[in-house]
């Protein structure tokens, strides 16, 4: 019978162990896919915007890929990063910058877009990431009070930056081809696609007077809300860029909350993924012990009421 016990046993650990395994492996791909979706990976190349325009580490990014051309950032969101355009809209779906695979891929203007964007209309595709990584804050514009706070951006290309505003979120199908076109051609047309934007748009800033000479831009990504859905925040170039709002020097915070409550809630933040994964594996090993160690007791236990019961009676 304890033999019989002792098999049980091996085996329960052992299933315990696999889905262990199977678990912290889960946790550490999802951890390294997240990781490389990061902005803060790419900061290192984001431009400085001096007198001159312009900046050495964003050169430094383009000669190892060329077809990095831009820079998109969205303030009070997570998006802060470098743009490419590939041959087509697959090319960089699971690739990154630096031309190595990941799922998490890249921000990539349309294929058919113009990299200087002089055409009426420019697509910006990115996946829906997890934490707000890529695009993944875009859905967050449903909320009403959260496109309020959130107004402006920066679009850094050929060298210089210019100012982006916010006018419009829009929800929309995948396949929905009166959205997702690019270059188009006279006054008239140009009208109808912006009076198209605004009649879809879940929200709309009225205050911002966009026309037909503005060059418009669409951030487009997939969407929690439908299947194939896709949520748009729109927007147009403009020469005047304002200042984020949201950015607040590193002094100031430390002003605004003492260092130890600023500081613990990102610890687990910058602690590596090894480390991380490490952590939550030893904490997972210790459940499964202390379960073990209950159920060896409660066997154990069982074992022993069934001897008293099956003893010869004095």
């Amino acid at each position: 019978m304890r033999f019989g016990h002792g098999i049980i046993d091996t085996l329960v650990l052992i299933a315990i162990m696999l889905v262990l395994s199977i678990g912290t492996y889960a946790i550490w791909d999802n951890y390294q896919v997240l990781g490389g979706a990061d902005a803060t990976n790419y900061a290192i190349y984001r431009p400085t915007f001096g007198e001159e325009g312009g900046s050495e580490s964003f050169e430094e990014l383009r000669a190892i890929n060329p077809n990095v051309f831009a820079w998109l950032t969205v303030f009070g969101t997570g998006i802060d990063y470098p743009v490419v355009q590939g041959r087509n809209n697959m090319e960089y779906v699971t690739r990154t910058v630096h031309r190595t695979f990941a799922m998490s891929g890249s921000i990539f203007l349309d294929s058919d877009s113009c990299r200087s964007f002089t055409h009426s209309s420019s697509i910006f595709y990115g996946h829906h990431m997890e934490r707000d990584a890529m695009f993944g804050a875009i859905g967050n514009f449903t909320n009403r009070e959260f496109f309020d706070a959130r107004r402006y951006g920066i679009l850094y290309f050929d060298g210089q930056q210019r100012g982006l505003e916010f006018f419009a979120f829009v929800h929309t199908h995948a396949a929905d081809r009166r959205v997702f076109t690019t270059n188009i051609i006279g006054r008239d047309a140009q009208q109808a696609y912006l009076d198209l934007l605004l009649d879809m748009a879940m929200h709309v800033r009225y205050d911002v007077p966009v026309t037909v000479d503005d060059r418009i831009v669409l951030l487009s990504t997939c969407s929690t809300r439908s299947t194939n859905g896709r949520d748009l925040l729109i927007g147009r170039i403009t020469y005047e860029v304002m200042d984020d709002p949201f950015y607040i020097e590193a002094t100031q915070r430390e002003f605004a909350f003492p260092l130890i409550m600023s500081g613990l809630p990102n610890l687990w933040e910058q602690a590596p993924v090894w480390m991380r994964v490490g952590i939550i594996a030893l904490a997972n090993l210790l459940v499964i012990i202390t379960l073990l160690f209950i159920y060896r007791k409660l066997a154990k236990k069982s074992a022993e009421r069934a001897d008293t019961q099956n003893s010869p009676q004095n």
